[in-house]
């Protein structure tokens, strides 16, 4: 036998009291009966009814604020008002807030069943949208679930099978995906890394200098050095709404043959420097031998000139060379302020004979460097001579020296030509020249890769910031003896 449907009553006791109840039950539905608020509340709570007839009055209540009540708790159940007369005020009222239906005298038994079925009978509808809306939703959602884990089943595939090395990482930088190559670059051993710290899981200090460094923003180049001779370049990339990642690719095999180039290029160096004298002293003895015409005595010059460029440029090789296999030990207390003036005062004739403005600012809280002064001079000597040498007459270099955080400052200011911004970061390589350099100033290209080497040796950094036809700036900062 199906199930009853219950419908609850919820007015004051009166004749349509009774009538409703009489004519309910004789159509076959279950009647209960709440004569105030609180059976009300204990009548909805031991079962929710399949409908509801509410009184304008209601006990002490106003029909409408229960009426209101009960659609916030149950939002599809159908509530019909009585009304004990018809006013259009009080249908609008009822329809406003959302009521099924609305009953007034004079009342016949059909009258009362057929307002009820119908109001039943459009819950139903209503109740069955609602679950066909809510299974296609779910089915829509259900597929939408599938595709989007195939995807991710897809990009963790791809990620795992690509040979460098990959981590994704939170804001806080907690792993969240360390592809298989990331765990044979660091020996991980199937250690589990998801949700952990990086620091935690992987201990390399070049990789930890890369996390504090990430503050600055991306980072495009950044080594990663092993102690079995592998290198790494790893990039840090910030993604926005998830955190960051880091990518690394071994160069290794392009270390090694960088270390072979400078290698063959010492050597040939080595080899050339010998010849170069012998030939430089030659040419000065045949001015000995008797006396040359004025062509000979021009030819000869420019044959010496030719000599000591090309001699110059070999020794600039050679020091290269050692300064990049590390042979550059030699350390004692510098006072970096006297190595900058005696620098200064050799290119005074070039900056006089040019009439450049020498704008020099010197701090008096300099504290000395422990350092090779030789290598020190040498660093000096290429980039106050560089900025003179580009800065063209009646032009301007601002050399200031300061302390901050006990790190001396060097910055060297010029108004040259300025460095296309495509190639600053190329400006510290070998053999390398800016395009838009003038090609009547001379240079074989090494003097900033000479520089570059002898700040790194002595645990510094030297970066370029230049403007095309406003000039360059040239920064060097180096840790100062505690």
């Amino acid at each position: 036998m199906a199930k009853q449907d219950l419908i609850l009553l919820a007015l004051n006791p009166s004749p349509i009291l009774d009538l409703m109840e009489r004519a309910l039950r004789a159509a076959g539905y279950e009647v209960a009966v709440a004569h105030d608020q609180t059976g009300l509340n204990k009548s909805v709570q031991e079962a929710i009814p399949a409908l509801m007839i509410v009184g304008e009055k209601f006990a002490e209540d106003d029909g409408f604020s229960v009426s209101r009540n009960l659609l916030g708790r149950f939002p599809t159940l159908p509530i019909i008002l009585y009304a004990d007369q018809d006013t259009s005020g009080l249908a609008k009222s009822a329809l406003k807030i959302g009521l099924s239906g609305y009953l007034y005298p004079p009342l016949r038994m059909t009258d009362i069943i057929d307002e009820v079925q119908r109001s039943l009978a459009r819950a139903r509808e209503l109740g069955d949208w609602l679950r066909r809306e809510v299974k296609r939703t779910t089915s829509s959602l259900a597929e939408k679930a599938k595709i989007s884990e195939t995807e991710r089943y897809k990009l963790e595939a791809i990620i795992g099978n690509i040979q460098d090395g990959v981590i994704v990482m939170d804001e806080r930088h907690h792993v969240l995906l360390a592809n298989r190559a990331v765990y044979e670059i660091f020996n991980l051993d199937g250690k589990d890394t998801y949700g952990k710290l990086i620091e935690e899981v992987i201990s390399n200090a070049d990789l930890k200098a890369l996390i504090t460094r990430s503050s600055e923003g991306p980072l495009k180049y950044h080594e990663i050095n092993f102690d079995d001779g592998r290198v790494f370049n790893a990039q840090y990339t910030p993604i926005p709404k998830i955190g960051s990642a880091i990518t690394m690719q071994d160069i290794s095999y392009l270390k090694e043959l960088d270390r072979l180039k400078s290698d063959f290029i010492h050597t040939v160096s080595h080899d050339l420097r010998s010849p170069l004298t012998a030939i430089l002293g030659y040419t000065e003895l045949i001015e000995r031998t008797g006396p040359l015409n004025q062509n000979q005595q021009e030819f000869l010059h420019r044959l010496q000139g030719s000599i000591q460029h090309i001699t110059t440029l070999v020794n600039d090789l050679l020091d290269l060379g050692r300064l990049e296999a590390g042979f550059d030990t030699r350390r004692e207390l510098v006072q970096l302020e006297n190595i900058l003036k005696y620098s200064l005062d050799m290119f005074d004739a070039q900056v006089r004979k040019k009439n450049i403005k020498l704008d020099v600012t010197i701090a008096g809280d300099i504290t000395a460097l422990r350092a090779n002064p030789i290598r020190i001079r040498q660093m000096m000597d290429n980039l106050v001579g560089n900025a003179i040498k580009y800065t063209p007459a009646e032009g301007s270099v601002h050399v200031k020296m300061s302390m901050q955080d006990h790190q001396i400052i060097l910055k060297i200011e010029d108004t040259g030509p300025g460095i296309p911004p495509e190639e600053q970061s190329r400006v510290f390589e070998k053999f390398f020249r800016a395009t838009n350099a003038p090609e009547q100033v001379e240079g074989s290209g090494l003097g900033l890769a000479i520089v570059k080497s002898i700040v790194e040796s002595h645990q510094g950094r030297v970066w370029v910031e230049s403007i095309v036809g406003k000039g360059s700036s040239f920064i060097v900062i180096l840790p100062a003896q505690e």
